[in-house]
């Protein structure tokens, strides 16, 4: 057995700077928890601090959200390099998002077993995701770090630093919900570039287990909800289909004080459907709220 507890585990990952090798030791780690060789979530007579921002290279340039170049529509190979870059990082820092929630929020909150089993879940899949695209990118003569990037999904993980509801439902609910709204663009648009093999990755890989990911967001965040008025609820009790509107008005309002502007449409509402996120969750957030609201 492995004296190393979970929450030890994913400050490691959080404090590895190389991305290569963090994924390779977030797999290594949830290996051994899901084997159960790594046995406890956290020692709870210790208190661990949490890097406010996870250690990063230095070697992708950073650039403001609106003043990153256009992406193209994957028609030159340029545009095709860029868009992959893009996934890339975006997978890097889902790494991070992942065992963040779980050293940030598991001991603090008091949360299940079962939610360290699920953001683990979650870290190999991005961890997989981040290792195959960046394989990917190589391939096609690109490596990551050639274009510019944003860190738009660590700001919104910094805003929600102290909340795990918002954490939830920004990131792991609004965040994972766009990448399942444009990933099918994505994939059409590489097929019609001639790039089978990226799609091939993107449709069969990542677009399946975006969904889970989404559903986790979904899951817990019902969970707490539930939990904050039957602090002895279980998450089995929580039923998949059982929403009160009291859940998403919270879930509306934690959404319009913590991400601005209304959310974009279209939206995949299939894939949304899949991960337990029906559109009373969203819809209603896609209009603009009345300045006296």
């Amino acid at each position: 057995m492995d004296s190393e507890t979970l929450i030890e585990s994913a400050i490691r990952v959080l404090n590895t700077a190389d991305p290569y090798k963090k994924a390779r030791l977030g797999d290594s780690i949830a290996v051994k928890w899901l084997q159960g060789a790594i046995s406890e979530p956290y020692d709870p007579t210790v208190d661990l601090p949490v890097l406010d921002r996870p250690a990063r290279l230095t070697n992708v340039k950073l650039v403001s959200p609106s003043l990153m170049p256009k992406l193209g529509k994957a028609g030159s190979l340029q545009s095709r390099q860029a868009i992959v870059h893009s996934l890339v990082h975006i997978e890097s820092w889902a790494v991070d998002l992942s065992w963040d929630i779980i050293a940030r929020f598991g001991k603090q909150e008091k949360m299940p077993r079962e939610f360290f089993t699920d953001f683990v879940r979650v870290a190999q899949d991005e961890g997989r995701h981040f290792t195959l695209l960046a394989a990917r990118l190589e391939e096609i003569g690109s490596r990551y770090g050639a274009f510019p990037a944003h860190d738009g999904l660590w700001d919104s993980a910094t805003a929600t630093s102290q909340d795990l509801l918002a954490r939830l439902a920004i990131e792991h609910c609004v965040h994972e919900a766009r990448g399942l709204d444009v990933l099918p663009t994505t994939i059409s648009r590489f097929r019609n570039g001639g790039d089978n093999e990226t799609a091939d990755l993107l449709e069969r890989v990542v677009y399946p287990e975006e969904i889970t990911h989404c559903a986790a967001g979904v899951k817990w965040f019902k969970y707490l909800c539930a939990r904050s008025k039957n602090p002895e609820v279980t998450v089995n009790s929580v039923e998949a289909d059982d929403i009160s509107e009291e859940i998403i008005q919270k879930f509306h309002s934690v959404v319009r004080e913590h991400f601005r502007g209304p959310l974009k449409p279209p939206f995949n509402a299939e894939a949304r459907k899949a991960a337990g996120f029906g559109p009373q969750w969203y819809e209603p957030l896609a209009v603009k709220e009345s300045s006296n609201a």
